[in-house]
């Protein structure tokens, strides 16, 4: 332990231990007799044990301060391991449902594009039915091609005017577009031979109308609402 004492004449014992004493009035009567060599070797070890409690001083004060800065920068970074582990956890909760939905979305599409082409041909069916015209009789409604969706209708008619006038109703259909003739050619009936009647084949093609013209309904949706009101659906 070291003591300093800078107070002229004072002086103070210690109990135990080791106890440097330094006085100012020491110095100056040291200092100020002459020719003692004892004096200048006292003055520079006071100041070097003074030089070094005050080093001792401040690195012990910087010691505690770091240990506790590093105690509480362990803590914050305890703190954000945890949120990094709970916002890892989140994020891949978040992929997966997004990928999920992805999926998801991609089969509804195709659903909806299958549900959209699953009324073509009830379309046809329909609007040929309904173009027939009296004394005209249907024989068969065929698939011919596709891309576009092509459609061949065969009978036979009463007559001439039938065939126009049936030509004309499948013309005026917003399904149906580009009515072409392939064959007319005129036979005896089958019940009776002295009748003659005409066997015609139409080549024609199916065209979906706009939305706006269509009565449709959402194949996902909370309620079923129509969009946009129209007729042949």
């Amino acid at each position: 332990m070291i003591e300093v004492n800078l107070l002229p004449g004072g002086r103070k014992g210690s109990s135990g231990g080791f106890s440097f004493n330094f006085s100012l009035d020491a110095l100056r009567n040291r200092g100020g007799g002459g020719g003692g060599g004892g004096s200048s070797v006292d003055s520079y070890q006071a100041f070097f044990a003074i030089a070094a409690a005050i080093t001792i001083g401040y690195v012990g004060f910087t010691f505690f301060s770091l240990r506790s800065e590093t105690e509480e920068l362990n803590v914050q970074l305890e703190a954000a391991v945890q949120d990094s582990i709970q916002n890892a956890a989140i994020i891949q909760r978040t992929n997966e449902l997004q990928a999920r939905g992805d999926s998801i979305q991609e089969r509804v599409g195709i659903i909806q594009q299958i549900d959209a082409d699953r009324y073509t041909w009830p379309h046809i069916l329909d609007e040929v039915a309904a173009a027939v015209p009296d004394y005209t009789w249907l024989r068969e409604v065929l698939y011919s091609g596709d891309a576009p969706l092509q459609v061949r209708v065969a009978g036979r008619a009463g007559s001439i005017f039938a065939i126009t006038n049936f030509m004309r109703r499948l013309e005026a259909s917003r399904f149906l577009r580009a009515v072409d003739t392939e064959t007319i050619q005129q036979v005896p009936s089958e019940e009776n031979q002295e009748d003659l009647v005409y066997l015609f084949e139409f080549l024609m093609t199916y065209e979906s109308p706009g939305v706006d013209e269509l009565q449709t309904i959402p194949l996902f949706s909370n309620g079923a609402q129509a969009q946009t009101a129209g007729p042949g659906s």
